[in-house]
């Protein structure tokens, strides 16, 4: 008989616990480099736009708040379709929605190199918010049914290691691309838009050969590895769980849920779109800021892997998020007491590795509340409410550093917003039980 322990997790040293083993490490080399590398690209493809506007701002006349608007326009496309597209994927099947999504939003990306002013460039990240809506938190849902509770958090931190990463190779890359300036006629901008948008194109269509929708459809697993998958997800326990979409949505823990990653997501995106700027306004070449931007991920990177360790070992969820929170708004605040180029730099990777270690442990929690379509539609919801903050971060910062001349005044109301978020999750403790 397959005896499981209270936490969801096979005996130590049972054959159920070698085949569970054995099936979560297929799943993982299977699922997660393929969908590692697409969000990589996804988040490349929004926050290069950064180092475009080294170039880009002064060839089709865009002002800092006419470019803070223009990067984070597509989160309202984004936050509008999220919720429809996770149902859609829910109904239809991951492997085919995810592929869709995939080829759409890479020849969005691509289009932005035909942008001629501030209309077009508005339009067309419009359409990239519409086309891409959906990815991430169906990727969050679809790893929860292919992994159990104990394992997640590890799993969704080598996913979302692509954030850190994306910014880390991206930021080199995105730098040599705008060296191509003039090459066949087009602008380094044009090229690197082109460069770094198709590759989610080719990705979509393996996601169309390699993935599954369900572990039962699951080829590469034995059928006794399956058995022990599927026994252990069955032993996951839940918090007061919710199953149906639209009592997730009006429950208190999902909505303060939302204003917990709109927090945290308006400091990562208010950095990661502004930083090739603050560097440039150091006096730096634009190699220069594209090497010095992968420094901060770098770090960020580790952090957030060795921190979701931590998290799978000693468990404490929303401790960890409010200690990651709280990091994020020291660094921001410290970048304004420092100003000189090494110390500030110091100071914001303080603050990436807060914030996207926050965001690496946030993701875990709902599914501890969530099952079904409530998990499919309820996160969907979290992250399309909360990923406004992405238009609010870059265009506040933006119109911060129009109105006083410094992105010192950005820092320090983002830091705000993150100490906001964190009372916000002090107070989320107090009506969970098991997080």
């Amino acid at each position: 008989m397959t005896e499981i322990t209270a936490n969801g997790s096979f005996t130590d040293g049972s054959p159920d616990a070698a085949l569970l083993a054995s099936a979560i490490s297929k799943n993982t080399w299977r699922l997660v480099p393929l969908l590692g590398l697409a969000y990589l690209f996804n988040y490349l493809d929004r926050t290069s736009v950064g180092f475009a506007a080294l170039q880009m701002n002064k060839d089709i006349g865009l002002s800092a708040t006419q470019f803070g608007w223009g990067a984070g326009i597509l989160f309202f496309s984004y936050c509008l379709l999220e919720v429809p597209s996770n149902m859609m994927m829910y109904r239809f099947g991951a492997r085919r929605w995810l592929a869709r999504i995939m080829i759409t939003w890479g020849l969005a990306a691509a289009a932005t190199a035909f942008a001629t002013g501030p209309y077009s460039f508005y339009v067309i990240r419009f359409l990239l918010g519409v086309f891409e809506a959906g990815f991430f938190p169906g990727v969050i849902w679809y790893i929860s049914i292919w992994f159990p509770e104990k394992n997640r958090t590890s799993v969704l931190a080598l996913f979302m290691a692509a954030t850190p990463l994306s910014s880390l190779l991206g930021s080199p890359i995105s730098a040599a691309l705008l060296g191509m300036d003039g090459f066949w006629g087009f602008a380094g901008w044009q090229w690197m838009f082109l460069v770094e948008g198709l590759p989610a194109c080719a990705l979509g269509v393996l996601c169309l050969v390699l993935l599954a929708d369900t572990p039962e459809q699951a080829r590469w697993l034995t059928s006794a590895e399956r058995h022990a998958l599927l026994s252990a997800l069955a032993g996951d326990k839940h918090d007061k769980p919710k199953k149906d979409l639209w009592a997730a949505m009006k429950d208190t823990r999902v909505l303060m849920l939302t204003a917990i990653t709109f927090a945290f997501t308006i400091g990562s995106y208010g950095i990661g779109i502004w930083l090739p700027l603050i560097l440039k306004g150091h006096g730096l070449s634009n190699m220069e800021v594209g090497w010095l931007s992968a420094i901060p991920y770098l770090f960020a990177t580790i952090g957030m892997l060795l921190w979701a360790r931590l998290v799978d070992r000693k468990g404490q969820k929303i401790y960890n998020l409010m200690a990651a929170l709280i990091l994020g708004a020291l660094g921001l605040a410290l970048s304004v007491v420092f100003t000189s180029l090494i110390p500030a730099l110091a100071c914001l990777t303080l603050a990436l590795v807060g914030t996207i270690s926050a965001r690496t442990v946030f993701y875990t929690i709902p599914q501890g509340f969530l099952t079904g379509a409530a998990a499919a539609g309820g996160i969907a919801f979290i992250n399309s409410v909360g990923a406004f903050g992405g238009f609010v971060g870059p265009y506040m910062v933006g119109l911060l550093k129009d109105t006083t001349g410094s992105f010192n005044a950005g820092m320090i109301g983002m830091a705000a917003i993150l100490l906001v978020a964190t009372g916000i999750a002090g107070a989320l403790k107090l009506v969970t039980h098991r997080i």
